[in-house]
């Protein structure tokens, strides 16, 4: 047995690694053509590039983990069954739970390793890739000038350039706005030609200039009155722009420690607890508020008002101060009436506002705290779909197996994403929506292996037909047999 063991956790082992990573490899991809403009054309150094795929390809594995789980135990057990090992395993009294027993183990370790993964690795890697992502999308392009185009990324400076040289270095009709005093456009530098180039240290951009003039407004005590003109003319200048504004900055991942993405199943119950208290102390300062302005205005309205006894108990309690105006006096009065209604509507309307986004966000918490242990679940369920349905359809490769899985993964992943969004919005029980997919599936997977330990023929088409064959006709007997 344990020759056994070894040679079909041997199979398995090599294909499950390289189908992890062929599907970490898909979903880095997919996120590279998403955000593909936001990468090219800034200068970035390949470490930075490397950190900001290394952080993605992590957030990948609770969407890669059970696909190649998947894949992989379609792939090991259908080329088992189609080189007619799984029956000269069963021929030798070896049963088909037995011949899963070693992968279930190595399952089992891998949903305690997911646990870890989800709760641990993953909010690690969410928050630096998250902050990475934004510092790069804040990130100038890197320096380059087109022809017929104000460039104005270099701070306090406008460049024009009419026409560049073939090797990009060499500028002609040359347009330099200075703005670097703050006191409007007050210089301006033209030539007829330049040439640019860098500095040895990659800081700066050297403009070398030939055949130009310096346009310069002389202004006095920052009056806009009697401006002197001054203009220079040269045969060359050089000026140097710093280039430190195209460094990316780092930020601090403070920022979005508070996202619920980025919490621990510990922080994300402290966060739970900070929320409820939250939510019920505004739920009832609102309560309390509402129903001490009303008993305010009941007390005035009773008290401080005569009562006409002859007026109609309905219309005296309703309005007991207008009955005693008229005119425009009465016209005020109800225009007052009418504003503290509208200003109570739209106080209701703000703390209902209010109440909702709160809600929305504690069920957001919840949802990433059921999310911890989902992908654990997730895993032990494709092993019970994996593992019988390779046994059961005896094809291994790429062909029938990649579709099955992908088919059975793309059918989790909608059922997941459908019962995620309707908790959060509160059209479903948390537990419901978060774990739908599961519920949906896991039934799935123990039909499945029940098929495959009891031997049946699922994919029979003879089988099947005989099945319903016997049905129909008990159907048929029953109803000639019914008085």
């Amino acid at each position: 047995m344990k020759k056994l063991y070894r040679y079909i956790t041997k199979s398995f082992i090599g294909t499950f690694v390289l189908t992890f990573f062929i599907v970490v490899f898909i979903w880095v991809m997919q996120f590279v053509w998403l955000y593909v403009d936001d990468l090219v054309g800034k200068g970035l150094e390949l470490k930075i590039i490397a950190e900001l795929l290394f952080y993605t390809s992590i957030t990948a594995i609770p969407m890669s983990l059970p696909l190649a789980l998947l894949l992989a135990l379609l792939m090991c057990f259908g080329n088992l069954g189609e080189h007619y090992e799984l029956v000269a395993m069963k021929a030798s009294g070896i049963s088909m739970w037995r011949a899963m027993r070693p992968l279930f183990s190595f399952a089992l370790v891998l949903s305690v390793l997911a646990f870890f993964i989800s709760n641990s690795l993953i909010p690690i890697a969410t928050l630096k890739w998250r902050t990475l992502l934004t510092d790069i999308q804040r990130q100038k392009l890197a320096f380059n000038i087109k022809e017929g185009v104000f460039y104005k990324d270099i701070e306090n400076y406008v460049i024009f350039v009419d026409k560049k040289g073939k090797d990009g270095s060499h500028i002609y009709g040359v347009k330099i706005y200075d703005h670097s005093d703050h006191n409007g456009c007050s210089k301006i530098i033209t030539a007829d030609s330049g040439m640019m180039s860098m500095s040895p240290n990659q800081r700066n951009i050297i403009f070398t200039l030939y055949n130009g003039h310096n346009y310069t407004d002389l202004v006095a005590d920052n009056s806009r009155e009697n401006r002197p003109f001054e203009r220079m003319s040269f045969k060359q200048e050089q000026l140097k722009f710093s280039l430190a504004s195209f460094d990316m900055t780092r930020s601090s991942e403070d920022m979005y420690k508070s996202y619920q993405q980025m919490m621990n199943i510990r922080q994300l119950s402290t966060a739970l607890d900070s929320l409820e208290v939250r939510y019920d102390s505004k739920q009832q300062a609102f309560t309390e508020g509402f129903a001490r302005r009303w008993a305010n205005y009941n007390s005035q309205r009773t008290s401080d008002l005569p009562l006409h006894t002859a007026t109609d108990t309905c219309t005296r309690l309703r309005w007991p101060l207008i009955d005693n105006y008229e005119g425009e006096t009465r016209s005020a009065l109800l225009g007052l009436a009418i504003g503290s209604a509208q200003n109570a509507k739209d106080n209701v309307a703000f703390n209902k506002l209010d109440l909702g986004t709160q809600t929305e966000n504690i069920h957001k918490h919840k949802k990433e705290w059921h999310k911890k242990f989902t992908l654990s679940i997730a895993c032990l369920i494709f092993f019970f779909i994996g593992a019988p349905l390779g046994s059961i359809i005896r094809k291994g490769g790429l062909g029938l197996p990649v579709v099955v899985s992908v088919l059975f993964f793309v059918v989790y992943y909608i059922i997941s994403t459908i019962g995620e969004r309707m908790a959060v919005f509160g059209d479903l029980n948390m537990f419901v929506g978060v774990w739908l997919s599961s519920i949906v599936l896991a039934p799935v997977g123990l039909f499945l292996t029940f098929k495959a330990t009891t031997d049946a023929a699922l994919f029979d088409g003879d089988s099947w037909k005989k099945f319903f064959q016997k049905l129909f006709k008990k159907k048929r007997t029953g109803e000639v047999n019914t008085p």
